[in-house]
């Protein structure tokens, strides 16, 4: 257990400062947009899930993981607070918006994969559910912000959000999760597009009306609340 832990641990932190120096170097060399940049950091948090899911082998030793990883690097970010351009270089919203998303995102990683991976035994619903959350919130910020013209207003949505960019997201988070699934082969070939086409469409839907900046949690946990019944149903 304490060799896989390190191993892990090793391979994670060594992910992490590869691609966090890499995007900010480059932003250092080259004028990125705020957005853009903003968007590299959500994939690198992203792709980090391929780690947790692959670099242990034992799934409560990457939920531990999990935990220990917020409780190092909370105390950093608390102290990178007070280095001047600190918000600006890495693009906040608000005042200690990175070290909040860094106790909500890993939380939430912690949580699918103890009920996907832990509970279920399926480590694919655990990258599934995280990127049909991640890359199609990603593509709806990118397209809504560029291309949105046609404005979505309601009390119960956040701000103005686009049309194109609801729509973004169900179409990219229908690939990812049609593509994760293809690669497992874990349905029966008539499930595929059912199950990636309702998950994505719930994905979209509550992207739109998760309010406060919570469809972290609310996006990944309900692609997994759907692919999980069905992907039992037609053959998982």
């Amino acid at each position: 257990m304490q060799l896989e832990f390190i191993k892990g641990y090793g391979i994670l932190l060594g992910y992490f400062a590869v691609c966090a120096s890499g995007a900010l170097v480059l932003r250092r060399l080259v004028s990125v947009p705020t957005e853009v940049f903003r968007k590299t950091l959500h994939i690198i948090l992203l792709g980090s899930i391929f780690v947790w899911t692959y670099a242990f082998k034992t799934w409560w030793v990457s939920a531990i993981a999990a935990t220990v990883f917020i409780a190092m690097v909370y105390p950093i970010l608390v102290f990178a607070e007070r280095i001047p351009d600190y918000s600006e270089l890495l693009t906040e919203r608000k005042p200690g918006e990175i070290k909040s998303s860094l106790v909500v995102v890993f939380s939430m990683f912690t949580v699918l994969i103890c009920v996907c991976w832990g509970w279920l035994g399926e480590k694919y619903l655990v990258i599934a559910s995280v990127l049909a959350w991640g890359l199609g919130d990603a593509a709806a910020a990118l397209v809504g912000k560029c291309f949105g013209h046609h404005y979505i207003e309601g009390k119960l949505v956040e701000g103005r959000k686009t049309l194109e960019g609801t729509l973004a997201m169900f179409a990219v988070s229908f690939v990812s999760v049609l593509v994760i699934l293809l690669v497992h082969g874990s349905v029966e070939w008539y499930g595929y597009v059912p199950i990636a086409a309702v998950t994505a469409a719930v994905c979209a839907i509550v992207e739109l009306y998760t309010k406060g900046g919570m469809d972290t949690l609310t996006c990944p946990f309900a692609a997994a609340a759907i692919m999980i019944p069905l992907v039992h149903l037609w053959g998982g």
